[in-house]
């Protein structure tokens, strides 16, 4: 029972964050700006370290290093191989394809969110609410990502309404599953280094350079250094 708390206020977080995006797409360029930076944050600051922790004893540096490259190579494949066109060619529908594949890992790993919350609480209660704490705060950006995911890539409101949605409830069925199922850590550790490699990929190389796209400079990288910054507080504050 412990569990549907956080479950509950994961689900209101990502489905709020979504709501803003849509709400302010007006300004699109600038909630890009934020969301490369706290994907980017995410993958630096949250799952690289806890990767690296996880996998204390059991594997070498170079080895979480390794599969953070095979993420961001499988994530850089799949991209072009969806994307034999121009970038710039905004009619081409394979776009949406990009749209899918980005909103689609960022609900992976809001699954992932909803394992490593559930497995938390397994530990200790303590430990799970400190890491839910955690998981809450963000999961706000990852529901303006999932949907920013959608609009940038020519996406329907209808359409980023159905992702974000599918955002919403997948940490929730990860906490579910949490109780039926158990990954050893050691596994974990490289599941969640495999995930950082997405999201660096997916903030540097996908919404960075399109939040710059035809807009003054200066404010999208002021939100881009805002969005590292707040991901990077959150870490700090609740220890995660």
């Amino acid at each position: 029972m412990i569990l549907i708390i956080p479950a509950i206020t994961i689900f209101i977080s990502v489905f709020i964050g979504g709501l803003f995006a849509l709400k302010f797409k007006d300004k699109l360029h600038l909630i890009l700006g934020f969301s490369a930076g706290s994907v980017i944050g995410v993958a630096f600051f949250e799952l690289l370290p806890e990767s690296f922790s996880l996998a204390n004893g059991v594997y070498r540096p170079e080895i979480i290093a390794l599969f953070l490259a095979i993420g961001f190579v499988v994530y850089l494949l799949a991209e072009r191989l969806l994307s034999t066109h121009s970038h710039h060619d905004e009619c081409c529908k394979n776009k949406n394809d990009k749209g899918t594949l980005g909103a689609g890992s960022l609900s992976l790993h809001g699954l992932l969110d909803g394992l490593i919350t559930g497995f938390a609480f397994q530990i200790s209660p303590s430990v799970g609410i400190i890491l839910a704490i955690a998981i809450f705060t963000h999961s706000f950006s990852d529901g303006i990502n999932v949907v920013n995911m959608i609009l940038r890539s020519g996406g329907s409101i209808k359409r980023a309404r159905t992702w974000l949605l599918a955002d919403a409830f997948a940490p929730v069925l990860g906490i579910l599953l949490s109780i039926f199922i158990s990954i050893p850590q050691n596994i974990f550790s490289l599941l969640l280094a495999v995930f950082c490699g997405f999201f660096i990929y997916i903030g540097a190389s996908d919404l960075l350079p399109e939040s710059h796209h035809a807009h003054p400079k200066i404010w999208t990288t002021i939100s881009t250094i805002l969005g590292m910054a707040l991901i990077f507080a959150v870490t700090m504050l609740t220890g995660i």
